[in-house]
């Protein structure tokens, strides 16, 4: 992480925070090991924009976490110094032209230390339903703007970022489900006594439970003949 003295003005939360950060963590990309598609987007989006820095950053609680980085050697820096946590709050491509000349970034330390950030632009990419997860930025060391190409170039690379995390989720969802089905209809460890079954932490779970969480089965309950008989021997005689 980025250390350094820092007087800016940490960006205000999104009024969507709560569901935002939920479906951030719904993602479980946080912390994961980098993957050539979100690299093959941050190197694109530095050689169109030629910025020496590109990253997909991802907004988290109390910090901004890198899922890929090209010119910078750390993984995360904390939100409070963070560009992107501005950038989640518009609905457009954010741009800073100079950095020093902003006075909500001015005092960042990120602007005074390494990496001495001047130039920035950051495009958000949303979930499938339209909630902000962190952007695709490029960031110069000397004040510059974006032409018009590059642009909407890096709103394109945004949208592909969006679509990729999408992607990643519906087969880590697909993957998941395999294996329940695999587990499924292998062998079950089960009580011979109370029928309870053993799960993959080694704890016991009712059947109901356990067929629950690893399938998409409802319950309703009744009580079957034989047991009406055993239980509520009287109920039956007065059927009869």
């Amino acid at each position: 992480m980025i250390e350094g003295r820092n007087t800016a003005i940490p960006a205000p939360l999104p009024d969507n925070e709560i569901e935002r950060l939920a479906a951030l963590h719904h993602f479980k990309i946080l912390d994961t090991e980098p993957e050539q598609s979100f690299d093959d987007l941050t190197f694109l989006a530095s050689y169109i924009c030629e910025a020496p820095i590109s990253l997909v950053s991802l907004v988290d609680e109390d910090r901004q976490w890198f899922k890929s980085c090209v010119g910078l050697d750390v993984t995360e820096t904390s939100r409070e110094v963070s560009f992107c946590a501005y950038a989640i709050l518009e609905p457009e491509l954010l741009i800073i032209p100079d950095a020093l000349k902003d006075k909500r970034f001015a005092t960042n330390a990120l602007v005074l230390s390494d990496p001495k950030i001047r130039f920035y632009a950051g495009m958000p990419f949303y979930t499938a339903g339209g909630l902000p997860l962190g952007t695709l930025c490029v960031i110069d060391t000397e004040p510059r703007q974006l032409n018009e190409k590059q642009e909407q170039a890096l709103r394109v690379l945004a949208r592909q970022l969006g679509s990729q995390m999408e992607h990643r989720r519906n087969l880590m969802e697909l993957e998941e489900a395999l294996n329940t089905l695999k587990l499924l209809g292998g062998i079950l460890p089960i009580c011979a006594s109370c029928k309870k079954i053993r799960n993959e932490e080694e704890q016991w779970d009712s059947l109901e439970k356990y067929i629950m969480e690893h399938s998409e089965a409802t319950f309703t309950h009744g009580v079957c003949p034989d047991c009406v008989q055993r239980l509520y021997p009287e109920y039956r005689e007065n059927k009869t």
